[in-house]
């Protein structure tokens, strides 16, 4: 049977809850699931290896904005290790809270739904389609993007991606393959939505790779891509011998990048590329925008006018973050913190008797 856990950020003293037959924390392991909760889990880390002939070694990290920090934040994510493993992201749009729709609502079902389909016959373990079943099984108002990664125990991965949530596979020391985002036009993503004017699983893009054992798979919200370069990522995920603290490093990274108003994010770098940096009556004026003058969505003019419009500065935004490593696994754990719980397999048992 499928062991799977959903996650929804939330503040750093929630205690996580369960479906039933999920891993939990060992904060709450000898607790009764809860049900028609997400496990829930603020900036916490995680490892688990997953019984298959190839599978992954999965840390995570959650970091929320910090403006939504009481609320959990609008990210979700899952992880199963159904078949060679299953990890999926979706990001809730905040633009929602204009009409007071709580944004992470949509997210956490979709998710949520994706976690119980992943072993259904119908979706015969297909991104695509576990994407199709669970917008359709998704009734909250709202939209999100979302990626999903199907590893199979041949070590063939497949991945659909809405959006842009990212997915990245590093081999040695360089990223050998690489998600990009789908925008209608700069910071607006294509998003899977409650609205029928929304993409929808038949927008996906679709991408299969071969991956290798000691490959690692960087998946995360555009709150990791928009604030950390694929080479800071790289050298993030080689400096670290697990997988759980990377995934830390990373969002602790990303959210450092986020809040230093003058550093050269991919996001400033792609907003200016693409002319989106100011509004058009600013370009007009042609008034300087500097990075000490852009925070959060809002822009200030300072007192100078001359022609060179500049935008600096990281994205201030949830950040989810799944590392995983590709293994030829021999045993099953789960690291919470300072605990680590092991099942080994039962030619390991006879070699150590």
């Amino acid at each position: 049977m499928a062991m799977i856990t959903v996650f929804r950020a939330s503040i750093s003293r929630s205690l996580p809850y369960c479906f039933p037959n999920l891993l939990s924390s060992s904060s709450n392991r000898n607790s009764a699931p809860k049900k028609n909760k997400l496990l829930c889990y603020a900036a916490s880390s995680h490892t688990k290896t997953i019984r298959s002939e190839m599978s992954f070694c999965i840390g995570t990290h959650m970091i929320p904005h910090p403006k939504k920090v009481e609320r959990g934040g609008e990210d979700s994510f899952f992880v199963s290790d159904y078949n060679g493993g299953v990890i999926a992201v979706a990001d809730g749009v905040s633009g929602w809270a204009e009409r007071n729709v709580d944004p992470s609502l949509f997210p956490q079902e979709l998710m949520a739904n994706a976690s119980c389909l992943v072993g259904d016959e119908e979706v015969s373990y297909d991104p695509q389609i576990l994407i199709r079943k669970a917008h359709a099984a998704t009734s909250a108002v709202g939209s999100a993007t979302v990626i999903v990664a199907m590893l199979e125990a041949n070590g063939k991965l497949k991945i659909a991606n809405v959006g842009d949530c990212g997915l990245r596979v590093i081999r040695g020391d360089q990223v050998f393959f690489s998600t990009s985002p789908q925008e209608h036009y700069f910071d607006c993503p294509y998003q899977l939505s409650s609205e029928i004017a929304g993409q929808t699983y038949l927008d996906a893009v679709v991408s299969r790779v071969e991956v290798m054992e000691g490959d690692t798979i960087v998946m995360g919200s555009d709150g990791l891509f928009d604030n950390v370069f694929d080479h800071e990522i790289v050298s993030t995920v080689v400096g670290q011998s697990d997988v759980a603290e990377a995934a830390k490093a990373l969002a602790n990274l990303a959210s450092i990048h986020s809040m230093n108003s003058e550093f050269e994010s991919p996001y400033s770098l792609e907003a200016r590329s693409k002319g989106f940096d100011v509004p058009f009556w600013k370009k007009i004026l042609g008034m300087k925008l500097t990075g000490k003058t852009y925070k959060d969505g809002f822009f200030f003019l300072n007192a100078t006018s001359d022609q060179v419009l500049c935008l600096a500065g990281g994205k201030l935004d949830d950040i989810t973050v799944i590392v995983g490593q590709v293994v030829k696994s021999q045993h099953i754990s789960l690291l919470d913190e300072d605990q680590t719980v092991e099942a080994h397999t039962e030619q390991e048992n006879k070699l150590e008797s």
